[in-house]
């Protein structure tokens, strides 16, 4: 099982501020785990490069942004990245 470990966090519940770096970097360290090695690093560099670019941030690391917007803007950072044979998208049809 791959997952964040943090609390439940029932003060922020439903406000759509949840920031949802951990969720996708769990996704990443999955694709490692499972020998998509440029596959997870793809991941990670999209994280990184939108957190670097600090234009989309969810409230707890100073910004205004929505869960929905800080994830939106890492899967279309994602989206845009070369991933050569490694390619997410197409791992869910891997036998």
């Amino acid at each position: 099982m791959f997952e964040p470990v943090h609390g439940s966090a029932p003060d922020i519940a439903g406000k759509g501020i949840a920031n949802p770096v951990g969720q996708i970097w769990s996704g990443a360290l999955m694709l490692r785990h499972l020998g998509e090695e440029q596959a997870a690093s793809v991941v990670e560099t999209s994280i990184a490069q939108v957190l670097k670019a600090a234009k989309t941030r969810t409230p707890d690391i100073g910004g205004t942004s929505s869960t929905r917007e800080m994830g939106e803007s890492i899967a279309l950072h994602l989206s845009n990245q070369p991933c050569g044979d490694a390619d997410p998208r197409s791992l869910m049809n891997k036998n």
